[in-house]
């Protein structure tokens, strides 16, 4: 049996926001239990030149709904991009995987040849659906991922590498 496109999506991306979550959830159990404000791991950056976490956050989800729209062929949810809290974080996360669970198998499956169009400033990029995935969606989306997940840990939230891949 193939894999399709859905199966090599969807559940997958909703796996890793359910490990963002339960990390977020766990930082802010660290800054409650610390008394750290919060609001110092939602604006912590590795570098200067980096987005903070919450930065990192909206990416993500940014990167995964337009994922799943894309495919599907329908319209890119828009959100404002205004969180500042892990509450609001943890909101945002619950959105984009109500969304994406929202498109169906049918409406993803046969869109490997799909043609995508992306738009950054002056910019565009062109792909067909397999390759958007394989080659801009995953390791976007990966890198800001493993991008807050890094950031946590570098302000000491005890987090390791099972609570980044998650139970099996």
């Amino acid at each position: 049996m193939s894999l399709t496109l859905y199966q090599a999506s969807i559940p997958v991306l909703v796996r890793m926001l359910g490990n963002l979550s339960a990390i977020l959830y766990k930082a802010a159990a660290h800054a409650e239990a610390k008394k750290i404000d919060p609001s110092i791991f939602v604006n912590a950056r590795l570098a200067p030149d980096m987005y903070p976490l919450s930065r990192q956050v909206q990416i993500a989800t940014d990167v995964v709904k337009g994922c799943a729209a894309r495919l599907a062929g329908i319209e890119v949810p828009s959100y404002e991009d205004n969180e500042a809290s892990f509450a609001e974080l943890q909101a945002r996360i619950a959105k984009t995987v109500a969304f994406i669970q929202s498109v169906t198998a049918e409406q993803i499956d046969g869109s490997e040849g799909r043609n995508i169009t992306l738009k950054f400033g002056s910019r565009e990029f062109h792909f067909l659906g397999q390759a958007y995935l394989l080659n801009f969606v995953y390791p976007n989306f990966y890198f800001h991922l493993t991008t807050a997940y890094a950031i946590l840990r570098h302000n000491g939230v005890e987090i390791g590498k099972m609570d980044y891949i998650g139970a099996y």
